[in-house]
């Protein structure tokens, strides 16, 4: 009798694992397990160029946005590293490899997401899921450098090979390599490997990227609030400060803080729970008029502030930031800020609707998404001149790099000034980036065909107050693939269609890739363990779960809506229902006529 494919994977693995890490990890075996030159189109391996040591007692990194099982276990891996180059190019790609010793490996393959301008450095990130890891320099020596400190080779010359190999291709490659370079290091012949990918931020643009671009690779991606749709994201980074400058008013920020407090206090019970969180913005939205905030009074102590760069939230940063790196957090600042006392004025809350309601053009078309009211407006604080006395002008770098290097093809850091800037300006500069880096960047084609016909699974998630990366933009991209991949279908069938491989889920209250202490509410913890289950058991989530880390329900579990619906308490119960409204997703639902081309 045949053996099921189950009972050949088990009987293979066993069969590596009576191997030991000593007898595996050597240079010799590494060389040879290499795929062989002319079997990766494009890829010639550079055997000379291995490495092999065993690492003893290592703990993980799993980078931006990893999911973790909290445990403090130490592991023993193969420590790789191995070069590459371009068929006729002579380049060299540097590959690092993290191989668990043989009665560890559980047939799995881990890819790990960067963060900020920056990938992944850390192979690691795997081991606790018996998998095997890999990163990659990119070519350009990624593991030291951040793609912005060589997008330039100087002024007006973009180094494309660099664009390209962040954008996508560097990951897909190694992944190439390490799957087969996997199998044949344990010697497993043609054993299934199982291959995940999970990222955060631009980490989650990354997992959407090798979803899109390298689809027949990947069993598993978890991608949480992804950077894609760059060169409106990054140019939206300049926009609170656009606003500022039109309406010539610069809140302080312990306004703009009151402003988003209030905001949060008056909208948490429209969800039917009274627990400090906002999980429905959209009725917040709705219902809820930002000016009946004007007069409320504040005060804030005089104090340092510290910018982290990126977006990430203040209170969600101190979670990520054993995967930020500082080389993944360029754009963070120090400033002193002064005692501040006053009531909110009808000029801040001018700025902060503005913000809100996203950029459009001097004729009225919608020119982008913006973040879910009572988010935070981090990108709108401005920085105190102790020379003046007074608040002026703070361009987040985060934004403004990118329209001096990417856009302008100047190597500056940031713009200096807004000087004649207008709404139509930013428009423009979104516009020469999406066309510009409109295969590389932007990270948003909407046929995951290959994905799906490969039996691949994405779990997709977003904070619903994110503040760097509007949580709008995660629906709106599942809306694409919703109309490209089955436009044809009735709304039922539809989204039948879509539950079997991409799931999207907003975590309520939650910020940018981490909780929000301005919101305690709940965080997905085990995204790995819900993965692993669907692609390797077919359990096929329904909801999310999640645990609230802080405030009055610390330690309560909350199964997350799948989206389109949208959680629905009921008189401050334990449990929320969730519900089907048209009026929500309505509200969730943009077009950008600002734009010829279309947005997905």
């Amino acid at each position: 009798m045949r053996r099921s494919w189950g009972a050949a994977v088990a009987a293979l693995a066993a069969s590596s694992s009576a191997a030991s890490i000593a007898d595996v990890c050597t240079t010799s075996n590494v060389q040879a397990a290499l795929p062989a030159n002319g079997t990766l189109l494009g890829i010639n391996m550079i055997p000379s160029s291995v490495t092999a040591s065993i690492v003893y007692n290592a703990t993980t990194n799993g980078g931006t946005g990893a999911t973790t099982t909290g445990s403090s276990t130490s592991y023993t891996y193969c420590n790789v590293t191995v070069a590459y180059t371009h068929t006729g190019t002579g380049d060299k790609v540097v590959l690092l490899y993290a191989f668990p010793q043989p009665s560890d490996f559980k047939n799995r393959f881990y890819v790990a997401g960067g963060g900020g301008f920056s990938l992944s450095s850390s192979a690691t990130g795997g081991l606790e899921y018996g998998a095997a890891g890999g990163a990659t320099d990119a070519g350009y020596d990624a593991f030291s450098n951040s793609y912005d400190e060589v997008v330039l080779y100087g002024n007006g010359s973009i180094n494309w090979d660099a664009t390209y190999m962040f954008g996508y291709q560097a990951l897909g490659e190694m992944t190439k390599v390490g799957k087969p370079l996997t199998q044949a290091f344990y010697g497993l012949s043609d054993a299934k490997i199982y291959t995940y990918f999970e990222g955060c931020s631009d980490g989650g643009r990354e997992g959407m990227s090798q979803v899109q671009r390298f689809g027949e690779e990947y069993d598993g991606a978890i991608t949480g609030a992804p950077a894609f749709r760059f060169a409106q994201q990054q140019v939206h980074h300049v926009f609170s400060s656009a606003v500022e400058v039109t309406q010539d008013y610069y809140p302080p920020p312990c306004e703009i803080s009151k402003i988003v407090n209030a905001t949060i206090a008056a909208c948490d019970p429209l969800d039917g729970r009274t627990d400090g969180v906002v999980s429905r913005t959209d009725l917040c939205m709705l219902n809820f008029d930002l000016k009946s905030v004007i007069g409320e009074p504040y005060y804030c102590a005089a104090e340092n502030s510290t910018s982290l760069g990126f977006g990430f939230n203040k209170r969600s940063a101190r979670a990520n930031k054993h995967s930020l790196k500082r080389r993944q957090a360029e754009g963070s600042s120090t400033s002193y800020q002064p005692a501040q006392n006053g009531t909110v004025s009808a000029k801040g809350v001018a700025v902060a609707q503005a913000i809100y309601d996203g950029l459009h053009n001097t004729a009225g078309e919608r020119a982008y998404l913006s973040w879910q009211i009572a988010s935070e407006l981090g990108d709108a604080s401005p920085t105190y001149s102790t020379d003046s006395g007074s608040w002026e002008l703070s361009i987040p770098s985060t934004g403004g790099e990118y329209v001096t290097k990417f856009v302008q093809l100047l190597d500056l850091d940031n713009l200096s000034d807004l000087d004649g800037v207008t709404y139509d300006t930013l428009v423009d500069w979104m516009q020469t980036g999406m066309v510009r880096y409109l295969d590389s960047l932007q990270t948003t084609l909407p046929d995951l065909t290959p994905f799906r016909a490969a039996g691949g699974k994405l779990l997709h998630y977003h904070g619903e107050s994110d503040s760097s990366i509007p949580t709008a933009s995660s629906v709106h991209y599942w809306q694409a693939v919703r109309s490209v991949m089955y436009g044809n279908l009735t709304d039922d069938a539809a989204l039948d269609a879509l539950r079997d491989w991409y799931q999207l889920y907003l975590v309520p209250g939650a910020g940018h890739c981490g909780t929000n202490d301005l919101q305690p509410g709940p965080y997905p913890q085990s995204n790995m363990d819900v993965m692993i289950d669907w692609v390797e058991n077919g359990v096929r989530p329904s909801r999310l779960n999640a645990t609230v880390s802080s405030g009055s329900y610390a330690g309560e579990t909350q199964m997350l809506c799948q989206w389109p619906t949208r959680p629905l308490w009921q008189g401050n119960s334990s449990d929320f229902d969730c519900v089907n409204d048209e009026a929500s997703i309505e509200s969730w639902t943009y077009t950008f006529p600002a734009f010829k081309l279309p947005v997905y």
